[in-house]
């Protein structure tokens, strides 16, 4: 069924605070959890266009398109599936559906009341069938990566045909499970797709010794390198190259981690390096729950997760060998090097490590980000230029070392 309704996925303001520091640089649903970002989630389901209402200095970016007249909004963090795409397209004029407290759609005559919608909500209101999957905090993005991955393969390869393996020396264990988009290059792999599916991407390559263990998404033009060992549950998102161990982990797109070294319940950002030999740690000594930082209390938070790996935002990377512990959380346009354990928390446009950090200049992040985009053929434009500038000056407080700086000698007198 053809939905023909203007579709608005909107920012929740407490969810997307909670979701930093990726959020700082795209919308929440433009997230990727499974195969797909939560937009393209329900642009496949509800069979229509999708629309961003995001933080202002986004839209330009992620525009919201014509918010005048009705349109069906929707909540940014919530992932579809078949019984909550049928309640959603049921929605009557003047109608929301709630999970419990939670705003999950509605249908307004007037798209531009969506900022009332969310503060006062709307009289005409039902409760979802059944409970809906929320994406409301940085570790929920791995914890539901494998059910996402599943879901996202089913509604993907429902009634297609894969393309085929030709590979000779390739070993598959479970066919039925895997799938191959148009332009796939596997050469002397092993495909285990008996825990969950694996999904291979248009013009992705495996290489030579690498072992894949679903569930596992490697979306567009991305590159599982020779040796690699992809424990399960992992997403590698379009255009990356990726290495080493890798365990229940997500690339959002445009990210290598080229070489050797552990990565585990984590989540890199968009245009983000891991020099060779990086490791993170998922797991305490003492087997206790992770905290990590959260940008929306200003303090280290409780996860509930006996593991926890590292939070990268976009533009950020580290030099050969870094060890980053459990629970890490790194801003945008950070640079990481050094011998020693840096802080567990990096705040956006650090330059340093474990002996201490200084900024990272605008001009400087704006270099090296030229030169990465480049690389594919994109361009560091005033749009991504006026996101990075605005992100720069929201993080300054974060950056304790300026305010230092900048404090009045005491005076000694």
């Amino acid at each position: 069924m053809l939905f023909s309704m203007t579709v608005l996925l909107f920012d929740d303001p407490a969810i997307r605070l909670n979701l930093l520091p990726f959020t700082f640089t795209r919308p929440v649903a433009a997230l990727r959890c499974g195969i797909l970002t939560i937009a393209e989630k329900w642009q496949h389901r509800l069979k229509s266009e999708v629309h961003y209402l995001t933080e202002q200095y986004l839209q330009p970016k992620y525009p919201a398109g014509n918010v005048a007249g009705p349109a069906l909004v929707i909540n940014g963090a919530v992932c579809p599936d078949e019984v909550l795409t049928r309640q959603v397209q049921a929605l009557q004029p003047g109608q929301a559906l709630l999970d419990g407290e939670l705003l999950v759609a509605a249908y307004l005559a007037d798209a531009s009341k969506v900022a009332e919608l969310i503060q006062d909500g709307l009289s005409d209101s039902r409760q979802v069938a059944e409970p809906v999957t929320v994406i409301s905090e940085l570790w929920h993005l791995f914890l539901r990566n494998g059910t996402e991955i599943r879901r996202d393969f089913d509604l993907l390869t429902q009634g297609r045909e894969s393309a085929p393996l030709n590979d000779p020396h390739t070993i598959v264990y479970a066919p039925e499970n895997i799938f191959l988009e148009p332009g796939v290059r596997i050469r002397a792999a092993i495909l285990n797709a008996e825990d969950g599916p694996i999904y291979l991407g248009k013009n992705s390559q495996v290489y030579e010794g690498a072992i894949i263990k679903g569930p596992l998404a490697l979306c567009e033009g991305s590159h599982i390198n020779s040796g690699a060992k992809m424990r399960g549950d992992n997403t590698v998102g379009p255009h990356c190259k990726v290495g080493g161990e890798v365990g229940n982990s997500i690339f959002l797109g445009y990210s290598n981690k080229g070489h050797d070294g552990y990565l585990g319940n984590s989540v890199i950002g968009e245009w983000c390096n891991l020099g060779a030999d990086t490791n993170t740690s998922n797991l305490k000594n003492n087997y206790a729950p992770v905290k990590i930082w959260s940008h929306a209390k200003g303090r280290f938070v409780n996860t509930g997760q006996q593991f926890c790996g590292l939070m990268m935002g976009d533009h950020s990377k580290c030099g050969i060998n870094t060890m980053f512990n459990t629970g890490t959380v790194v801003g945008v346009g950070a640079n990481i090097f050094g011998a020693g354990f840096p802080r567990t928390f990096i705040p956006s446009f650090s330059w340093g490590g474990a002996a201490g950090f200084e900024t990272f200049k605008m001009l400087k992040v704006a270099e090296v980000a030229e030169r990465v985009m480049a690389r594919r053929h994109l361009a560091y434009d005033a749009t991504e230029q006026g996101i990075m500038q605005h992100v720069f000056d929201q993080t300054a407080k974060d950056r304790v070392w300026e305010r230092a700086a900048a404090a009045p000698a005491a005076d000694t007198e």
